[in-house]
């Protein structure tokens, strides 16, 4: 096996081929996906409890990362809303909010999410990511936009309030309901509503006021740039700090610090499985993004070598200061939109990222905390979508419960307990679903070589032949109730001569099954009954010749189910069937 390095390394494929357009197409993007992130770093930074600093820091090393050994020429990689959370989450549980045992958990918190990553890549298992279905990750994603928006509730109010649930949240915010301060209301209140117009309103009025496209565009996304700078003039000039209003105040003024994630046993025992967690989830959302972007422009992501991309941004994130990050769904469109030709986009957005670290952080020690938690807010309302309990209402009650549950669990026990808990859900009722399979029994459509259900068609049947079609592969949880069907079928004094089991939608037969079908051969060999399979896959059949079970079979294995009918079917002894 020969070793590809641009397998592993895609900048070398993509950077052969750079040239000043797409170099200017990458610098346009740069510049308006900088302007995003400057606040959008800061405020993801305190939803994960940390100094705002680390939200910029987490934006600088992992984009430059990913853009070496990521595969979409779209995705920007960084803080995210959900992930933040998840961190507040699980570092909470282990130390106390402000201090360095915070910081540090933190930092280890990337490095194992950003370690198990890169070994599902390397190892090429991202196809682990699957047992977190949609309908959970949607489920998932609304509760949390919902826990996020109200944990910045009391940073509109200027109150105090702490939980990880929503019970939690509502009886603090309760409780203080009395501290709040009303300057602060006002700030946030005019922000909130200030960004929610940007969102909506403000694109239109730019175009029908004669602005170009793309000057409304980025105009449009400088919209929480705006927020900041006249909230923080505001408090600057009128001392508002000084009436109650809590601001980020000083800043680091530096470059991402060279970090060390804390690795003692018992810390990375209490970190291990929110670190996988947090990584299954940002890979799915990440990688989410990625497809639907490169399908926009025909071009496609490697998951597995995407899983090394994030994995080397984790554990960048790891020793410059920063969080556990993964690939954002708002900052990735943008990027596209503006135009971003290759990962090198995000190689300038970092650099844009570090000036404003070195010489703009004294420009935010006046920015009211209100503000970020307004950008926050606006932000994760978009991810709130309950439309997906309609939809799956409608189509599938199992996708149903498993959203309904994910939502309800994750609101009222947390994030963690939440997302486990529906993928524990969405697993068993898959096994209830697939232990009574769908078995059909099957006529002859009149006139073809087609079988139909006996209930939806039409069709031509024999009181001696009992066709049935098995709708799915047969294995441990199943394999009893088509033993069952098939019993309760066959009586004494019926009058089936012949058994035929249609194999066509059966992809796989496990021991279990195996057996199920010798005891259904020997139950029908009691009765004079003759058990035949029709249409059976060649990996089926691979492994049936490798058993008892052909030797024993006293009936035949049929090509197709027609030429079962036409040799054991009596030449006058069929009836119709309808519904």
């Amino acid at each position: 096996m020969t070793f590809n390095i641009r397998g592993y390394f895609p900048v070398l494929d993509w950077g052969r081929r750079y040239d000043r357009n797409a170099f200017s197409n990458d610098m346009i993007a740069a510049v308006i996906v900088t302007i995003m992130l400057i606040p959008q770093s800061l405020a993801y930074a305190l939803l994960a409890g940390l100094p705002p600093e680390a939200g910029i820091y987490a934006s600088i090393a992992p984009i430059i990362l990913y853009a070496i050994f990521g595969t979409s020429r779209a995705l920007a990689v960084g803080p995210v809303a959900v992930v933040s959370l998840l961190t507040a989450s699980a570092v909470g549980q282990v130390a106390e909010q402000g201090t360095a045992g915070y910081a540090i958990a933190a930092l280890t918190l990337a490095f194992l999410s950003g370690g198990f990553l890169m070994l599902l890549g390397l190892f090429r298992l991202g196809f682990l990511a699957n047992f977190l279905s949609h309908p959970v990750i949607s489920g998932f994603i609304t509760a949390s936009g919902i826990l996020i928006a109200f944990s910045q509730l009391k940073h509109l109010l200027g109150i105090t309030a702490h939980g990880h649930t929503l019970p939690q949240l509502i009886s603090s915010l309760w409780a203080h309901l009395g501290d709040i301060n009303l300057i602060t209301v006002l700030i946030g209140g005019l922000a909130t509503g200030f960004l929610f117009w940007v969102r909506k309103g403000l694109k239109p009025l730019l175009r029908r006021l004669g602005a170009s496209p793309t000057l409304a565009d980025v105009l449009t996304k400088a919209g929480p740039v705006a927020a900041v700078a006249v909230t923080t003039m505001s408090v600057w000039l009128f001392g508002l700090d000084g009436q109650g209003v809590k601001i980020v105040g000083e800043v680091p003024q530096s470059l991402p610090p060279l970090t060390l994630p804390g690795l003692s046993p018992d810390l990375v025992q209490q970190l291990l499985m929110p670190a996988i967690l947090i990584s299954i989830i940002g890979f799915v959302e990440s990688v989410s993004v990625a497809q639907t972007l490169a399908a926009k422009k025909r071009q496609r992501i490697d998951p597995d070598q995407e899983l090394i991309g994030l994995g080397a941004a984790n554990i960048g994130a790891a020793f410059t200061g920063g969080y556990p990050v993964t690939g954002g769904f708002s900052r990735s469109v943008v990027n596209f939109d503006a135009g971003a030709e290759t990962p090198a986009a995000g190689a300038f957005t970092a650099v844009g990222l570090a000036i404003a670290a070195v010489a703009l952080t004294p420009l935010v020690y006046y920015l009211p905390t209100a503000t970020l938690a307004a950008t926050i807010v606006v932000a994760v309302l978009s991810l709130v979508d309950f439309s997906i309990l309609k939809k799956t209402w409608v189509y599938s009650k199992t996708d149903f419960t498993a959203v309904a549950a994910t939502i309800v669990l994750t609101l009222a026990l947390g994030v963690e307990v939440g997302v486990a808990s529906g993928v524990g859900i969405s697993i068993l009722l898959h096994l209830y679903k697939t232990s009574r399979p769908h078995v059909a029994e099957i006529g002859l459509v009149p006139g073809t070589q087609h079988f139909r259900n006996i209930n939806r068609h039409n069709v031509q049947t024999d009181p001696t032949i009992l066709s049935l079609r098995v709708d799915e592969s047969l294995y441990f949880v199943n394999a009893r109730f088509l033993e069952d069907m098939v019993q309760a079928r066959v009586v004494d004094g019926c009058a089936i001569k012949h058994v035929i089991l249609m194999f066509s939608a059966v992809n796989e037969v496990d021991y279990s099954a195996l057996e199920s079908l010798e005891a259904i051969n020997l139950r029908l060999t009691d009765l004079g009954i003759g058990l035949h399979l029709s249409e059976v896959k060649g990996p089926v059949m691979d492994r049936l010749q490798q058993t008892h079970l052909l030797h024993a079979l006293n009936g035949r294995v049929f090509l197709s189910q027609f030429e079962a009918w036409t040799q054991l079917a009596p030449p006058s002894g069929t009836t119709d069937a309808a519904e």
